[in-house]
């Protein structure tokens, strides 16, 4: 939890807090090492590396925040609808996302950005319905699982309106799931964008993000190693950070429920 408050800290003031301007060019010392001045060094252009880090955060973690946002959502209906409803619906439904599940994701990503010259959200968008499937899936289970659930039956008995009694009784008894998935989805997108970035489809040439900083500073590994293995780094602690919380989350959700129950 420490960790992903102070990621989200950084997503927020992180530019304010950088001691220098990211963008700042020092041609005079080029691939430094750690010192006062450069606290991990600068890169070949001389700009610093720990400033860049710190403003790099919001693109590294917003972009991601939202994919997993619209990713929950959409999987959210669609899981609800398919796993409630059944029938020709769920068919329908079900047949469409194994489609898109069964297509690779990063690659089609890869060749749609490139071939219509697609920025940083553009590839946030393809990723959300491309990796929607996904969580269709999870989620749809979760529905199946409540569904035959006293419950349900009782409510239906007294007449509640199946849109009450998905949306009020059902959909907070898959909290759990729905909670989860985000944060997985969250550590899933930022893991694809830092890579699409690193081959040169994100984020501008030049812009303080950790993928795009790992493509350009890859040549100093000798020179300043900092200037790799920091947003490396960064980029590995924050999603196994974001994992762990959220199996933590799951299983206090799912204590928490067992004991009302």
């Amino acid at each position: 939890m420490a960790v992903t408050g102070v990621v989200v800290v950084l997503a927020v003031l992180g530019g304010w807090l950088a001691p220098q301007d990211p963008d700042h060019q020092n041609l005079l010392s080029p691939a430094a090492g750690p010192s006062s001045e450069h606290w991990l060094g600068t890169d070949d252009l001389g700009r610093d590396i720990f400033s860049r880090i710190l403003t790099g955060t919001r693109s590294a973690v917003v972009g991601p925040i939202v994919a997993a946002i619209g990713v929950t959502i959409i999987g959210l209906l669609l899981g609800l609808l398919a796993g409630f409803h059944g029938g020709r619906l769920e068919a329908v439904i079900m047949r469409i996302v194994d489609l898109v599940y069964a297509m690779p994701a990063l690659l089609v990503i890869i060749v749609l950005i490139g071939l219509f010259s697609g920025g940083y959200w553009a590839a946030v968008g393809v990723l959300v319905l491309l990796a929607t499937p996904g969580t269709t899936r999870i989620l749809r289970a979760a529905v199946l699982a409540q569904r035959g659930l006293p419950y349900v039956e009782a409510a239906r008995t007294v007449g509640v309106s199946n849109r009450r009694l998905i949306f009020v009784h059902v959909a907070p008894n898959v909290l759990p799931t729905v909670v989860t998935s985000f944060l997985l989805e969250f550590v899933g997108a930022l893991v694809a964008l830092s890579a699409l970035s690193f081959l040169g489809l994100g984020v501008p040439p030049g812009s303080p993000d950790w993928g795009r900083m790992l493509a350009e500073n890859r040549g100093l590994l000798e020179l300043n190693p900092w200037a790799v293995l920091a947003p490396a780094l960064m980029l590995m602690v924050t999603a196994t950070a974001v994992t762990v919380l959220g199996d933590w989350l799951y299983e206090r959700f799912e204590k928490a429920r067992t004991s009302n129950d």
